[in-house]
């Protein structure tokens, strides 16, 4: 089977995600989507640790482990199903690429409860984590990037301009229809740096 890798730009309860092959040097759409990763699409699911704020830490701990959990399950569900999809037509999901936020490590729970900003960022980083886990789970090899960071290094790795690689980016979609907005050109640029790499390594093997 050819290979293929998922790129992903995670929101609080959803991501966006967007499967790509390279045919020769150059990057093709298998499959785009915007799985949910909570169980109801809620401000109470969406935002954990924001509903574990005002609460005793023994039940904020109980909310947040109860996120993460589902969170997993429904990322790996999302995960499965990109394999199922892009399968029969003829391609293996190997690799994954995720973008990160600050890519700074939290503080103990009483600590991220007790600073808004902290709060906002948890929230993130419990979604990321779940199709980050879910992904080594399913035995895909992993890459991650701070997104401020995936333009330049994108235009490193890849031996393309920023300004290439965005046009690039934006011409993916032009075939797909709606949606086709930041989250997917992102999602694909990530996406195309893991598969890249992978190409390389084997290569160099």
């Amino acid at each position: 089977m050819k290979q293929a890798a998922i790129g992903m730009r995670v929101h609080s309860g959803w991501a966006a995600m967007v499967a790509i092959s390279l045919e020769g040097k150059s990057p093709h759409v298998l499959w785009r989507g915007r799985p949910h990763l909570v169980e109801a699409f809620t401000f109470e699911f969406r935002q954990p640790f924001h509903t574990a704020e005002k609460l005793p830490i023994g039940e904020a701990r109980a909310v947040i482990a109860r996120a993460r959990e589902s969170a997993t399950a429904l990322a790996r569900k999302a995960i499965e199903e990109v394999q199922s999809a892009i399968r029969p037509q003829g391609f293996e999901l190997v690799r994954c690429g995720l973008l990160l936020a600050s890519g700074k490590p939290l503080p103990v729970l009483e600590k991220i409860l007790a600073s808004h900003a902290l709060i906002h960022t948890a929230d993130g980083e419990l979604f990321r984590d779940a199709l980050l886990q879910s992904a080594k789970e399913l035995g895909l090899e992993t890459i991650t990037i701070q997104e401020r960071a995936l333009l330049q290094t994108a235009s490193d790795k890849l031996n393309r301009s920023t300004d290439e690689l965005l046009r690039c980016a934006a011409a993916l979609g032009v075939a797909l229809g709606s949606p086709w907005t930041q989250d997917e050109k992102l999602a694909s640029l990530v996406a195309w740096m893991a598969l890249a790499a992978r190409t390389r390594a084997a290569k160099s093997a």
